[in-house]
């Protein structure tokens, strides 16, 4: 919850990657608070006080889980809602001359994404270019979790890819700051 809340001032594109393992750590202890309490909540050196705030607050995403039906796998619709945002952003700044930098690491990752998806099968309709993303940035966070290899051209996409989402979150700092000002034609 803590650190969820300053990822969530300091880069958006953090913060939903800390949220997708959030909800994976959840689903690790099936939704049960109480078994969420022994394995995450009680190695926080934090006073009481603090612990009951992660008590409610690892409480309300498990419910949350549990009504939106996603505690296999998915996404709480919190999350989805990055992802949407982010995407309206990614729109804006796509259609903007304004942005060249920004166009240039889109198209830098452009094939990448376009790799990940024939990979997995997903179509345009059912994920977002910028979910692509965090799904590739997403899945080396585990390979590296679960200590194992990831080849040098999943390393040079990743690479590729946490520099535009990057670009991306901090448009969205600004965005929301009211600093990003859009042209009109």
């Amino acid at each position: 919850m803590f650190v969820a809340q300053d990822l969530r001032k300091k880069s958006i594109g953090e913060y939903l990657l800390y949220m997708w393992q959030i909800e994976d750590l959840i689903r690790a202890n099936q939704c049960d608070i109480e078994k969420i309490k022994v394995s995450i909540i009680a190695k926080y050196a934090v006073d009481e006080d603090k612990k009951e705030e992660l008590v409610k607050w690892y409480g309300e995403l498990s419910q949350m889980m549990h009504d939106e039906n996603v505690m296999q796998k998915g996404h709480l619709q919190i999350n989805k809602n990055v992802i949407i945002w982010l995407n309206e952003l990614h729109q804006k700044l796509s259609a903007s001359p304004q942005f060249p930098f920004y166009h240039a690491a889109y198209f830098k990752v452009l094939p990448f994404i376009v790799e990940l998806r024939s990979k997995s099968g997903s179509s345009v309709v059912e994920v977002s270019e910028i979910e692509t993303c965090f799904e590739a940035l997403y899945g080396v966070v585990l390979l590296k979790m679960q200590q194992k290899e990831i080849s040098k051209d999943t390393l040079k996409a990743i690479e590729a890819i946490s520099h535009f989402i990057a670009m991306l979150s901090a448009f969205y700092l600004d965005d929301k700051e009211g600093k990003l000002k859009f042209e009109v034609s």
